[in-house]
C-alpha cells in the first residue's frame, strides 16, 4: 500500500458558500482519462498525486469513463487499496441526470432514476456515501420539485451529505434553492461551465449564486485543453481532439482560434505562468468560485497547474487583456 502524506499547508481551500465545507482551490474532475479504456496505473499515478499535493476533491459523474460507470469504478479501486484510511480527509462527489441505461428510467430527472442511480454508483465506488450528489442537468419533462425531492431524500438516507446543481440557469437555480430550503436540505453548491471562451454565467448566474450564497465549481476552465500550449502549432495525436471519445473537435480549432491561444500564451509568459496556469488563475478571480475543476491525462499536468498557486492573482491590466483577446 502506498504511503500518503497530503499536503495541506500547499494548498488553498475556500469556503463553499455560507456553509461549513471548504473545497481545495483545484479539485480533480474525472470526466476523461479515468475509464475502461485506459491505463489504470496512468489513472491511479494521478488520483494519488493529487491527494499527496493536498487536492482532497474528486468528482465523479454515473456515466463518467468510456464505458459509463467505469471512471466510479477506477477511483473505488484507488480509494480501498491506496486512500481507504483516508476517507474522511477526502469529497467525493457524483452526479446524474443524462442517459446511464436503457429505457425511459435511464435518464433525466426522476425520482426512480437519480434514486437508482445514486445506488449503482456507491456500488462502483464501494462506498456507503458520497459527500456530494448533483442533479448533473435540469430535466424539462421532469417537475423540479419530482428531482429536488430525490435529492432531499438522498441526504436523508445518508446516501449523501450535500446535495448539488449542474447546469441550472438563474431562474431554475432559485427555483431549486427556494425548494431546498423549504425542506431544510444542505444544497451548498453549483457546478457549471466556465473559462476564458465560455462566459455566459457571467450574465447573471454568479450573481445569483452569490446572493443565494451558493459555492460554484467550475468544470472545462482550461477549455477541453484549449487553453493549454497543446494546440498552439497543431493537434498532438494523444490529445482529446484526436480521439473519437473526446468532446472537443479538430474542427473547433481553427485559424483564429488559434491566434488567441497564441496570444493568451503570451500574457501567460509575461507572468511567468504557463497558459493552462493563466487560464486557472482566471476563473479563480471571482471569490463566488470555490473551486476549479481540472482534468489531466499525466500527472504533470497536474503538476503544472498546482503551480498557479504561487501566483493566483491577476491584475486589471491583465484582465483587460485577456477580455481584448477572447472578445
Amino acid at each position: 500500500m502506498t504511503t500518503i502524506s497530503p499536503q495541506y499547508d500547499d494548498m488553498i481551500f475556500r469556503r463553499c458558500g455560507m456553509s461549513g465545507l471548504q473545497l481545495p482551490l483545484i479539485s480533480l474532475g474525472l470526466w476523461h482519462n479515468f475509464g475502461s479504456v485506459d491505463t489504470f496505473t496512468n489513472a491511479r499515478q494521478m488520483i494519488l498525486y493529487a491527494f499527496d499535493r493536498g487536492i482532497t476533491h474528486f468528482d465523479l459523474a454515473n456515466n463518467y469513463g468510456p464505458e459509463p460507470g467505469s471512471a466510479e469504478e477506477t477511483f473505488g479501486r484507488v480509494l480501498h487499496h491506496d486512500l481507504v484510511h483516508h476517507r474522511d480527509e477526502l469529497i467525493v462527489s457524483t452526479k446524474a441526470g443524462y442517459r446511464m441505461w436503457p429505457g425511459p428510467y435511464g435518464d433525466g430527472g426522476s425520482r426512480k432514476y437519480l434514486l437508482a442511480s445514486l445506488d449503482q454508483s456507491l456500488q462502483r465506488i464501494k462506498l456507503d456515501y458520497v459527500d456530494i450528489f448533483y442533479h448533473h442537468r435540469p430535466d424539462p419533462e421532469t417537475p423540479v420539485e419530482e428531482s429536488i425531492l430525490a435529492l432531499d431524500q438522498a441526504v436523508r438516507q445518508g446516501k449523501a451529505l450535500y446535495a448539488g446543481l449542474s447546469s441550472y440557469n438563474s431562474e431554475q437555480t432559485k427555483q431549486a434553492v427556494a425548494l431546498m430550503r423549504e425542506l431544510r436540505t444542505p444544497c451548498i453548491i453549483h457546478q457549471v461551465k466556465y473559462n476564458i471562451f465560455k462566459r455566459d454565467i457571467e450574465n447573471d448566474l454568479l450573481d445569483t449564486l452569490e446572493e443565494l450564497g451558493l459555492g460554484c465549481i467550475v468544470f472545462s476552465p482550461l477549455a477541453q485543453g484549449l487553453l493549454t500550449n497543446k494546440y498552439l502549432k497543431d493537434i498532438p495525436p494523444d490529445s482529446r481532439a484526436a480521439k473519437p471519445t473526446g468532446f472537443l473537435r479538430a474542427d473547433e480549432i481553427t485559424d483564429q482560434r488559434r491566434e488567441q491561444i497564441k496570444k493568451l500564451n503570451t500574457i501567460a509568459g509575461s507572468r511567468g505562468q504557463s497558459l493552462a496556469q493563466l487560464a486557472v488563475a482566471w476563473v479563480l478571480r471571482h471569490q463566488t468560485i470555490t473551486s476549479a475543476l481540472i482534468g489531466a491525462s499525466r500527472v504533470e499536468q497536474i503538476d503544472d497547474i498546482l503551480k498557479v498557486l504561487n501566483n493566483p492573482d491577476l491584475t486589471k491590466d491583465e484582465i483587460n487583456a485577456i477580455d481584448d483577446v477572447s472578445s
